[in-house]
């Protein structure tokens, strides 16, 4: 297949398979909402660092809550919320073992199911192949920049967040050689250091197809520039919202009706980026499949002597 055929496969599997986009669905809804609480903390950081040149403690949020609450609450309040951030760490990568296994049962003309198997039983080496390129989102480098601000003392921490930029970058690159490696692990159950060095000989050995494949699929990058966008917007709107309310709502109505807002502008962005992610992991899916189907470039076939 082409590159041109890939996509128009892929963009018709993400169509045609309900169950891919449900679990792309949950994926994207669950990032979108640790990228905010990330996003959100780093913001209220920012501001007591740079405007109000204050100190901004990790837990200011929890000793507001038992200041304005009772310890039942803050307790219940504060297992909820760090309940939900681990849920929307390890979970994604369930849903992408699924999204991957799916699109490739879809693209061999078998039935799409076996989500939740798929993502379970591939989730270990997923998450191991992710761990290596920890620091390639843009929300990482935020966030450790930001710890190295608040608690690095002297010009070092300049050199640090230097550093740390650094390995954004390689990671960065990493990321690209690693393009095949969870379909790797889905498909073929490779485990993490088979997968990746199987991903880093296709890309090197069929480069041109890969790169033209990129170029067809820069429409992709527009997820990552209005994810970035969500991110900041959402949180920005229902802050400004709630602002708004209260001069006519009390405080506790206007910051309910300013959460519930919050709430359906994050399940709207992430039913527009559901199709966006399946499209992308399938594209990837379908062209490690046509490019296992072809001899690898280092064996070479002798006949008898």
């Amino acid at each position: 297949m082409t590159p041109r055929e890939i996509i128009a496969e892929a963009w018709a599997i993400t169509t045609r398979e309900p169950s891919l986009r449900r679990w792309s669905f949950t994926s994207s809804l669950l990032e979108t909402l640790l990228n905010i609480k990330l996003f959100s903390y780093q913001a209220y950081f920012a501001y007591q660092y740079f405007v109000l040149h204050h100190e901004a403690g990790l837990f200011d949020d929890v000793e507001w809550l038992y200041a304005h609450t009772s310890l039942l609450a803050t307790v219940l309040i504060v297992t909820s919320f760090l309940s939900l951030i681990v849920i929307e760490f390890f979970v994604p990568h369930i849903c992408l073992g699924a999204i991957i296994g799916l699109a490739a049962k879809s693209h061999n003309k078998d039935k799409a199911e076996g989500g939740l198997v798929l993502g379970l039983f591939n989730f270990f080496p997923i998450f191991g192949i992710h761990e290596f390129l920890f620091l390639s989102s843009a929300t990482t480098l935020v966030t450790a920049s930001s710890l190295i601000l608040r608690y690095i003392d002297g010009p070092i921490k300049f050199a640090c967040i230097f550093g740390v930029f650094v390995l954004f970058c390689i990671t960065n690159a990493l990321k690209f050689f690693f393009s095949f490696a969870e379909e790797a692990v889905v498909i073929q159950k490779f485990g993490v250091f088979g997968a990746i060095a199987k991903s880093f000989k296709l890309i090197v050995s069929h480069l041109k197809r890969v790169m033209f494949l990129l170029l067809l699929l820069l429409v992709i990058s527009i997820r990552v520039v209005l994810n970035a966008a969500m991110v900041v917007i959402i949180p920005g709107i229902v802050i400004g919202f709630a602002f708004l309310l209260t001069f006519f709502l009390s405080k506790t109505v206007s910051y309910i009706a300013a959460g519930v807002l919050g709430v359906a502008l994050t399940i709207i962005a992430s039913y527009f980026f559901a199709y966006l992610h399946a499209f992308k992991v399938t594209v990837w899916t379908v062209m490690y499949i046509e490019l296992m189907k072809k001899k690898d470039l280092d064996l070479i076939e002798i006949g008898e002597i």
